[in-house]
């Protein structure tokens, strides 16, 4: 599972953040700008954090799980506003609060990693 996880974190970690970096150009050059806004900054906010969990994979017990949830969280959440804002409705009902779960719990098990110590990372 881990040689899945691993290589999507750092993929998902790219797509968030050149997706936020269009965002903003985006939300910078069009009319209402509160929903592409709103998801540029979440993109941009943990596309490093992943970046971050890709790095310290194998010292942090808790980085897969981690990973999933903030990666998903993520893109279910700035998914849910980009699709509000080019259409009128959302990705799915309560798409926005589920992915904002998401990246929540995706922070509580980084900070839950703290108690589980640290692995010996590989050579």
């Amino acid at each position: 599972m881990s040689a899945i996880i691993r290589p999507a974190t750092l993929f998902v970690a790219g797509i968030l953040g050149g997706a936020g970096v269009a965002l903003a150009a985006a939300a910078t050059h069009g009319g209402d700008t509160h929903f592409l806004g709103a998801a540029s900054t979440m993109s941009l906010a943990h596309a490093p954090a992943l970046l971050a969990l890709y790095a310290a994979y194998d010292r942090i017990r808790t980085a897969p799980l981690a990973a999933v949830l903030l990666g998903l969280g993520t893109l279910i959440f700035a998914g849910d506003l980009i699709v509000r804002h080019f259409g009128s409705s959302s990705l799915f009902p309560m798409a926005a609060p589920t992915g904002g779960m998401g990246m929540i719990a995706g922070w509580a098990m980084i900070a839950i990693g703290a108690f589980f110590g640290m692995r010996d990372a590989k050579a």
